[in-house]
């Protein structure tokens, strides 16, 4: 387990700070680069599918291949961490991601632009890797559930904007217009970044050989509680990218016909997420994340049977009460891990978001046929097992994280 960093440790970063605030911003503008980037393309994929002439599903690898490209990276750069630190391993990251979303915007046909986008979600994987570990080594732990959330907040901003601004300029422009302009304003948001982050105060280098990392992950990987919440994490999330991808499917037909544009306006239900992410982290900390996870499972599962009904306001609140669910869910869970990882905390989170995007591209591509073959109620019923799934696996965790 973590050491107990009481507010009052020398060192350790405290709610209410300066240095806090700092740090809140710096992740706050680091998460608006990776997940607007990671993300823009969602709204894009029913015009992906128009244009190149793709199924729904085949359209999907233009999200499917950078998150499944970022997973299999998040252990890479976990490990870099511990060789060179915590804010260059960010800062590459954050750099190179922004170019890559720059260069995206260039790429001539589908499958071009589906490398390019593979490429990109393997810079991106830098920030989340670390981001985590970060704030678990230099923040108190009275301050921690409630960083995590403003971090995850930042997360929903970004991937909100992504996808609203991504959506008005294919309207209005074309989305390759758009990828670059998100390309330029990243690398400014970058420089900031590396401006107003303070330098790992709590890291300690470790040159480690190949056989060391393995055993630290293979550590990570042996332990039941955090198995459960890798678990929860890739199938809440795959879940949760299905229902934004193909509701764009949804809306853009009959009867709604919604233009891209006004689809991607629905993203502002990731303001919910904005909230519950800091909010269930502050519950968590005061009542326990063995109360707090379940219950936003719950909160879920009544969000995706409320968008069944055909009105578009009860669809938009289904959307709403999904995202609140989701993200405190999320928040908890990425806090837990933190909580319980121990020594291996740097590969426990790593880990953590593998199976959590693993899930992203694995059962967000999986919707495509589900939707193809049953329409949305196939869609919302595959969302609904995977939830019944995620809480069997938390009951494997609920044990550790009620003595945490």
């Amino acid at each position: 387990m973590l050491p107990s960093h009481s507010p009052g440790d020398s060192g350790y970063i405290s709610r209410g700070t300066p240095v806090y605030r700092r740090v809140s911003i710096a992740f706050l503008a680091a998460g608006l680069v990776i997940f607007a980037n990671l993300y823009a393309v969602q709204p894009l994929i029913p015009a992906f599918s128009s244009a190149f002439g793709r199924s729904p599903a085949t359209a999907s690898l233009a999200l499917s291949a950078s998150t499944f490209a970022l997973a299999l990276s998040l252990p890479v750069f976990a490990s870099l961490s511990d060789w060179f630190g915590r804010k260059p391993v960010m800062l590459i990251s954050l750099f190179s991601s922004s170019v890559l979303q720059f260069a995206v915007g260039l790429m001539p046909t589908f499958w071009t632009l589906v490398a390019a986008r593979a490429l990109e979600g393997f810079a991106l994987a830098g920030l989340p890797a670390v981001a985590m570990t970060y704030l678990s080594e230099e923040m108190d732990s009275a301050s921690l559930g409630f960083a995590m959330g403003l971090y995850i907040s930042g997360n929903t901003l970004g991937g909100l904007l992504g996808r609203v601004l991504i959506g008005v300029a294919a309207d209005h422009t074309s989305w390759r217009i758009g990828m670059m302009m998100f390309g330029g304003v990243s690398l400014i948001l970058s420089a900031y970044v590396a401006w107003s982050l303070p330098t790992s105060r709590h890291f300690v280098p470790r040159r480690d050989g190949v056989s060391d990392i393995l055993s630290r992950f293979g550590h990570a990987v042996t332990r039941p509680e955090l198995d459960a919440l890798y678990l929860v994490g890739g199938l809440l999330m795959g879940g949760f990218v299905s229902l934004y991808t193909y509701m764009g499917f949804r809306l853009a037909r009959a009867p709604y016909h919604l233009s891209t544009s006004v689809i991607g306006l629905l993203f502002f239900a990731y303001l919910a997420g904005t909230f519950s992410s800091s909010f269930m982290g502050n519950l968590a900390d005061r009542i326990g994340r063995h109360r707090v996870l379940p219950l936003n499972i719950a909160i879920m599962a009544a969000g995706a049977i409320v968008t069944c009904a055909r009105d578009l306001a009860a669809i938009v609140l289904g959307m709403v009460i999904f995202t609140f669910g989701f993200f405190g869910a999320h928040s908890t869970a990425s806090s837990s891990v933190g909580s319980l990882g121990g020594a291996q905390r740097a590969q426990a989170s790593a880990l953590y978001l593998f199976c959590y995007y693993v899930g992203s591209s694995v059962i967000g591509s999986l919707g495509g046929l589900f939707w193809a073959d049953m329409g949305w109620r196939g869609v919302i019923g595959m969302i609904l097992a995977a939830q019944v799934l995620a809480s069997a696996a938390f009951l494997f965790a609920r044990r550790k994280l009620r003595a945490a």
